[in-house]
Parts: C-alpha cells; structure tokens; sequence
C-alpha cells in the first residue's frame, strides 16, 4: 500500500534532494518536516545544514529546492526568513490519501518493515496483597504500549512478573492456617488483602512465636514441602482469581496466561549462580557472589556489585531478573524486552541489563529497555492517599471515578435511559483514569484528580470520547449507507484532513520512543481540529458533492479516533 502519511512519502524525496545538491555524506540529515501555521508543512533543515556546510542558510534552501523532486505531493514552496521551507500539499494528493486510508482496516498505518518479538514486563502485584494505585501507571502504560505494537505487527509476550515467592510466605501461610483455608480464599478473593497482610504483619512483628512458625515454614516452602506448596496454592489461586477481576474492571488485556512470577524462576537460581561462579562471571566478595558491572560505583567510588547470591545463600531480585532476561531471550525468543517499572528502579535495572550482557543472555541483537514513570501524587502534590491516609486500593478508585462520571453523564444527559447511562459512565470513568495516566508525560510525576479527569472539556477522554459521539450522530442523521469521494477545499477541512493523516506517524513515533502521551495529545489535536470542522462547516445540509465528501471527513474521523483510543485501551462510544 502506498503510505498516506506526507511526512512518512517526503522523507525518503528530502533525503534524495540532499544528496543531489550537497553530497551523499548529508543525505541523513534531519529535514526537521513538521505541521506550521504558516504552510501545512515546514522544513527547517536548511538552517543547521548551513553551519555544517559553511553556508547562508537561504542559499541551502534554493539549492535544496532546486533538487526537490515532489510536484505530485507538493503545490507549492516557498523561502521564507533565514531559510525555512514552507510546503502547501496538493488537493488531490490529499484527497488520494484520505481515501486510500479510508479504505485500509488500519487506516494507511503500514505494519512494522521488521517485525519483533517483544516481551513486555508491567503490572507485577504481589500475591496475598492488595492492587495499589501504585500499580496503575504500570498496568495502564503496559497496557497501552502491548496494544499499539501489536497493531504495528509485531509479537508481544505479555509477562506479568508476580510478587509470589520468599520470605513474606512463611508469615502468609501461617496466617491462613490460623483463620483457616475456606475464610482465607473468601477475603482474598473479595479484595480484603490488605487487612489480610498487615495480620500476618502485626503477628509477625509481635508474636515471637508465630515469627519461628514463619521461618520453619519458609524453609518448608523453598525445600519443596508438599503440604507447604498446597497452601502457597491456596493464596496463589485465590490472588489470581481476584488481580482477573481488577483487570476487567480497568479493562486490561493481562490475562492468567500471562502471570510469570517469581515462583517461576526460582528452580533456575542455584544452578544460574553456579553456572555464573564457573565461568568466573561473577565472583565471591565478602562473602555473597556479585557480578561488577562496568560503569557502576558506590559514592565513596569503588565498583558497584550486583549481588546474586547473598552471604546466607539466599537469592534476591537481581538473581531473578538474571534469569528472566535469559529466558525471555533463549526460550522466548525476544528481540526487544520492555520493562515497565518505577523510576527508582532505573540503577538496579540498568546494572540487570549491564550484567546481562557480560554473562552472554543479551546479546548486541536484542533491545533490554526500561520503560520508566513517575509517582501518583494526590491535589496535595504529595503521594497519593485515601482519605483515611492509606495507600489507595486501586478497585476503590476504579468504582468512583465510574461513580463520579455517573454524577458527570446525569447532568448533561439527563433523558438518557438508565442501563445506556450506566454503559456511557464506566466507559468514561475507566477511560477518565486510563487517559489522564498516559496524557501525561510518563517519567513525570502526575496529580489524580477525579474531578479534572471525567470532565468532557480539555484534554481528556470524555473530550475525545464525545468528539467520537459526535462524529457518529452526524453519519446517522444524514441517513445515508455510503459515504462519498473526498474534496477538501476550505481551511478547516484541510487542517481536519491533514491532522487525520498523522496518525501513521504518531503510531510510528511512541512504538520507537514508547511514550503513549504523544497519540494522548494527538487524539485531543484531531478531536479539536474535529470541532473547528464542525462548527465551521455545514455538513448535513450542504450541497452534493460536498455534503458526501464532508460526511466522509466524520467518518474517518470517528473511525481514527477509535482506534486512537483502542490503542490505550479506552472505550469509544456510539452515542453520548
């Protein structure tokens, strides 16, 4: 198929230009192509080229010109200040572009030219604990990017690295012996994990007897003890039945078949430590053995290690991080594995992945990537709370913010009939939660503010959800089964136009940089352009042939802007 987004066709023009006019040795450089309010295009390579070559930029920017081969795209450049290019794209090329994106399931987004298999690392709660809204940026963001590199064609491996093994077990199953099996899988699989940990906690730190119970029932768990791994099983399958349910509730694709804990890991430990020792990779110091990546050093300067085994024998997360990078190449099969976890883990992962490729599990062929966010801050700007000052249960946010679009969708659609309004207010509610997180620049921190977030005005779901609406109710009041040919003709069907043609290289642009607040803001762009459109243009009473051409505008843009959304998991709406 023949790309339909221009920025994506002149590329490959701008790069042969350059090395026409200046050499082979410049055809790489950046032509800077972006939107401008002065053209629909702006090229501003001229100006760093220039002090490359010695030259007056507006002097580069006739040659260029003159070596530009793109009047079939193209209708008409101009040289304006120092040396910018402004670009009109032509009418027809436009119209082109529409209808071939029009016709093509993915909207012209072609699929990736080389295809990976990713392994993407997100969500990873703890078994016997509860969902956090420490735990949403990663699900959420995870989430997204599994969508979006699918719809690229690539082959995403979802792994849900569980918190399942260890030392907080020997308390857990002590614990449920306690309360016994029946209330245990009844209060986990309902949510009450919270109350449930901080018993085993508080019995833990206050009862010297029951903390001796839970070391003997440690060593029962890591030596393999049947009756041990019955009850793990207990807590293992009631914590699974309920993290399913919070992953419907925020509509989610994480399923089961995903969960990969550490549990899994746990029988490749020793033998991966001996293996290392062996090959003289890692090396005892003070007695624990470490791997020294380069590179890494403590404040006071001296190598930095990576302990693998502790000096009590004991594995700690490095080991199994070890082992989850050489499965996840060797068995896995992946070529790019994404790690979306917290900032402050940014050290230990880099020192994973520097270790990694001193022992021989990632080679220079495969990517190791650390998706990084920041923290969830409350309208205090401190961490996030409950009103009771705890960590905040992540299903208690989920049902109010559904709860407060509620509140939203009665006010503005009073007459809506009561199942349609309960449909529309969890679509906007869960969408509300999910938009606000990946609108949001994800290394920063972000403030969650309910209010702000299922509101249908700014940059959020609602807005775009109710552009979507719109879009749709225009298509089933002009009650035709077809749309027409494109004519774009007035400014704000060019600017609509050219807007929906982006999508292909915003797709492009957060598969490379993985930051899903670039299609976030892409989708709010579009939704206004929408909206300027609309209010613009009559659509259902035009005259033929525009009326058809118009509707045909609505169309792909209810049709971008759902997909735009399905790629962050958000529910688009057929009416609001």
């Amino acid at each position: 198929m023949i790309p339909v987004d221009v920025l994506e066709v002149l590329l490959p023009r701008f790069q042969d230009a350059l090395t026409r006019a200046f050499g082979p040795e410049h055809a790489a450089a950046d032509p800077s192509l972006r939107r401008s309010d002065r053209a629909d295009l702006q090229a501003n390579v001229a100006l760093a080229l220039g002090k490359k070559l010695g030259r007056p930029p507006r002097a580069v920017a006739e040659a260029l010109v003159a070596a530009l081969q793109v009047d079939d795209i193209i209708e008409k450049i101009e040289i304006a200040g120092p040396g910018f290019l402004n670009l009109t794209v032509r009418s027809d090329w436009l119209s082109a572009a529409l209808t071939r994106a029009r016709g093509d399931e993915h909207l012209g987004v072609l699929p990736a030219a080389q295809p990976d298999t990713v392994v993407i690392d997100y969500s990873a709660p703890n078994v016997a604990k509860e969902m956090h809204v420490g735990h949403l940026r990663s699900t959420v963001i995870g989430d997204a990017l599994a969508r979006l590199l699918e719809f690229r064609g690539h082959r995403v491996i979802r792994q849900n690295h569980i918190g399942d093994w260890g030392t907080p077990f020997g308390m857990l199953i002590e614990h449920l012996l306690d309360v016994g099996e029946s209330t245990t899988t009844s209060d986990v699989s309902v949510g009450e994990l919270g109350a449930f940990y901080k018993q085993a906690r508080g019995k833990f730190d206050g009862d010297p007897a029951f903390a001796d119970r839970a070391r003997k029932r440690v060593v029962l768990l890591q030596g393999g003890d049947a009756e041990t791994l019955r009850l793990w099983r207990v807590l293992y399958e009631a914590s699974k039945g309920y993290f399913e349910k919070v992953y419907s509730l925020l509509d989610v694709t994480l399923t089961s078949k995903d969960l990969c804990g550490e549990s899994f890991y746990d029988p490749m430990l020793a033998p991966l430590c001996q293996e290392l020792e062996s090959r003289g990779v890692a090396n005892v110091d003070q007695g624990a053995l470490c791997i020294f990546p380069p590179g890494f050093t403590t404040k006071e300067g001296t190598p930095l290690p990576l302990i693998i085994r502790k000096q009590d024998g004991g594995f700690g997360y490095a080991t199994t991080d070890l082992a989850a990078v050489r499965y996840r190449v060797d068995s896995l099969h992946g070529t790019r594995l994404l790690y979306v976890v917290g900032a402050p883990q940014a050290q230990h992962l880099a020192m994973v992945f520097a270790a990694s490729r001193i022992c021989g599990f990632l080679p220079d062929t495969v990517r190791a990537e650390h998706v990084a966010f920041g923290s969830v801050l409350g309208t205090d700007k401190r961490m996030f709370r409950s009103r009771a000052g705890a960590t905040a249960r992540l299903v208690d946010l989920i049902e109010e913010a559904i709860d407060r679009a509620g509140v939203v969708v009665k006010e503005k659609m009073p007459n809506l009939p009561e199942d349609e309004r309960a449909v529309i207010s969890r679509a906007v509610g869960v969408g509300s939660i999910k938009y606000a997180d990946l609108s949001s620049d994800r290394v920063k921190d972000y403030v969650f503010d309910l209010e702000r977030m299922v509101s249908f005005e700014g940059n959020t779901a609602g807005y775009v959800q109710y552009a979507i609406a719109r879009a749709k109710n225009i298509r089933r009041k002009a009650e035709v089964s077809e749309v027409g040919a494109f004519q774009v003709q007035e400014p704000t069907e060019r600017a609509l136009a050219l807007a929906l043609l982006d999508f292909g290289s915003v797709v492009r642009s957060v598969e490379s940089s993985l930051e899903p607040h670039r299609l976030c803001g892409y989708l709010y762009t579009l939704s206004g352009r929408f909206t300027e459109f609309y209010d613009a243009c009559p659509v259902i009473k035009a005259e033929e042939p525009v009326r058809s051409s118009r509707l045909s505008l609505c169309d792909l843009t209810a049709r971008t802007l759902s997909q735009g959304l399905a790629l962050l998991g958000i529910t688009a709406l057929e009416r609001m």
